[in-house]
């Protein structure tokens, strides 16, 4: 237990108010872009909508999901978050475990210069076409996938994290007759839980947010991922193919908005049950003792 003095109430009262005054912020526009899509289109247009909405409908949402482009792009961003998901954990946690023996991996420094070289310099956006191209993955999940498999800024995260494990728990589970693939499963990712958690965070938000790598790979709009569709619809709204009433009901602001605001519940329902890690995991995995 420590006294509080004066000077340490008054900066702690100021940082608490910068926090939430940063918090509201933060809110207000998810608060002002949920008021929008819930309100009638003479509002909407006439830009008189705050953080209420006005003229309450939900024709947007209804016509958001009656379009079989909308849910379908959903379902791609899906297995793409998934599947990428799931496979760039598995190479940044096996990539980590390797790096961080440097009495058994020969060659270690080569390999890591190797990974901090591709981190720095890329290919270009042409070349990784032409790859993507002749490899036949043009038009495909795997073109969205594959390209960003491997994150060496969250390797070096998870290596850091490796290296700052007791050697006693290693040693002890040898001790006991495993091998170091078993010593990987059993002891290092139990207890690598918080990095885990928040580099699957980053992951999850960069492929439920990648947009452009859809514009590039996809030819078909039945083939693009929610971002990329979203970026498409808020460039370019067409309502000519809509009947007058319906039209009437609508606007393009309200179906943008109601299509963003659906976009962000995913990201915004699994935060919460990762954010408890989230500054655990990236001081753990930042600083090397």
């Amino acid at each position: 237990m420590y006294h509080k003095t004066t000077g340490y109430r008054i900066f702690s009262a100021c940082n608490h108010l910068f926090l939430i005054t940063l918090s509201i912020l933060c809110i207000l526009p998810l608060v002002h872009l949920m008021a929008v899509s819930f309100s009638g289109p003479a509002p909407a247009n006439a830009g008189l909508i705050t953080f209420w909405p006005k003229d309450f409908t939900i024709e947007a949402y209804q016509k958001t999901f009656d379009n079989p482009n909308f849910l379908n792009s959903t379902w791609i961003s899906v297995q793409r978050t998934v599947l990428g998901t799931a496979l760039s954990m598995t190479v940044t946690t096996c990539a980590a475990y390797a790096l961080s023996k440097e009495k058994v991996l020969g060659g270690r420094n080569v390999y890591m210069w190797y990974f901090i070289f591709t981190m720095l310099f890329s290919g270009g956006i042409i070349p990784g076409y032409m790859l993507i191209t002749k490899l036949g993955l043009i038009n495909t999940l795997w073109a969205l996938i594959l390209p960003g498999l491997v994150g060496v800024y969250n390797i070096i995260l998870m290596l850091n994290f490796f290296r700052n494990i007791p050697r006693e728990l290693e040693e002890a589970a040898v001790i006991d007759g495993t091998n170091h693939f078993q010593t990987f499963l059993r002891v290092y990712l139990p207890i690598s839980m918080p990095s885990i958690a928040t580099i699957t965070l980053f992951i999850i938000v960069g492929h439920w947010n990648a947009y452009f790598d859809g514009l590039i790979y996809m030819r078909e709009v039945e083939k693009l991922p929610l971002a990329t569709l979203l970026q498409t619809i808020v460039v370019q709204t067409d309502f000519s193919n809509m009947d007058p009433e319906t039209v009437k009901k609508l606007s393009q602001r309200t179906v943008k908005s109601a299509q963003i605001f659906i976009s962000l519940i995913p990201i915004l329902a699994i935060y919460p049950f990762l954010q408890k890690y989230f500054v655990h995991g990236i001081v753990l995995g930042a600083v090397k003792e």
